[in-house]
């Protein structure tokens, strides 16, 4: 009874931590429980979440969204929490609609929306809509600030961050919950065919453009010889007849017709 009076303080209007009452369980529970208890608390006690995330709506989250300038889980000896994960938690506690996280994916002016649409997907999309909406990002190569455990930065590329949310299991802190193999939703038509990537589709084109240039090459040619083999029939036909024309001047006149009787 207590751990379900605990869970149903998670769900409702008495505090500004709980869950938004309209939203529905992810992967059969809370969607803040997807953060770890430990770290829920720390972000709740952080002084961003209070001043800055306190009556965030899914529409206002996307200015603050738009202000960050790292990724990453917690950092420092206290383990503090990034604005990047509390902002997570923000949206797991909101629960945005599907269209508003599709949009911060699609989002090509803030890397750092687009990056926090994928996270926020990751954690509770359901598989295939998880590689058919991240698969695409591969194709970004644009380079992320990423907050260390140590507090140091480094950086990584977008295409990197997406390539450890579909294979790995820890990310930011955060366990993710379990992804099939890209094969199993495949072999269970829930995807259909190989992930075709960027670079397969530019060397597709490049083939093409090379099969056509050659094409052209070849009909170039071939028009320049027919070009050639009827000046030569040409040049011959004149020559035929200049010879003929220099027979014919050196032939002698005919004899003059006999006298009359």
């Amino acid at each position: 009874q207590a751990s379900a009076g605990r869970a149903c303080a998670m769900w409702g209007k008495n505090s500004a931590n709980v869950t938004d009452t309209t939203a529905i369980s992810v992967h059969g529970t809370n969607p803040q429980n997807l953060v770890e208890k430990i770290l829920r608390s720390k972000i709740y006690n952080h002084a961003y979440w209070k001043e800055h995330c306190f009556g965030l709506t899914a529409e206002s989250l996307v200015d603050k969204a738009m202000e960050l300038d790292t990724v990453g889980g917690t950092f420092g000896g206290i383990r503090e929490p990034s604005h990047f994960i509390q902002l997570t938690l923000k949206m797991l506690q909101i629960q945005p609609e599907k269209e508003i996280v599709l949009e911060f994916i699609k989002n090509e002016d803030y890397k750092y929306v687009r990056a926090l649409g994928a996270f926020y997907l990751r954690l509770t999309g359901r598989p295939a809509e998880v590689f058919q909406y991240l698969e695409p990002l591969y194709n970004d190569y644009r380079k992320l600030r990423r907050r260390l455990a140590s507090g140091e930065y480094c950086l990584v590329h977008v295409d990197e961050l997406v390539d450890e949310l579909l294979r790995d299991e820890y990310v930011f802190d955060l366990a993710l919950p379990h992804l099939p193999k890209r094969h199993t939703l495949v072999a269970s038509g829930l995807l259909t065919g190989p992930r075709r990537s960027a670079l397969e589709e530019d060397l597709n084109e490049l083939i093409a453009e090379e099969e056509a240039a050659e094409a052209a090459a070849k009909a170039e040619a071939k028009a320049a010889a027919k070009a050639a083999a009827k000046e030569q029939k040409a040049a011959a036909e004149a020559a035929a007849r200049e010879k003929e024309a220099a027979a014919a001047s050196r032939r002698p006149p005919p004899p003059p017709p006999p006298p009359p009787r």
